[in-house]
């Protein structure tokens, strides 16, 4: 490590400043939405399915 680097950790003001930096707020990413994608298509499948069997028995 070079000497002059300053640990954010080491009072409190460095920390805050780290802290409120752009790339600590660009890593609070929304959750994927993917899961739920995926269980509506099966539901969507299912429920096909039951009509189907219904509709044919």
């Amino acid at each position: 490590m070079p000497e002059n680097y300053t640990d954010p950790s080491g009072n409190t003001e460095a920390f805050r400043a780290f802290n409120q930096t752009p790339e600590a707020a660009a890593s609070t990413e929304a959750p994927s939405r993917l899961p739920l994608i995926i269980g509506a298509a099966v539901v969507v499948v299912v429920l096909v399915a039951l009509v189907a069997w219904l509709a044919t028995g």
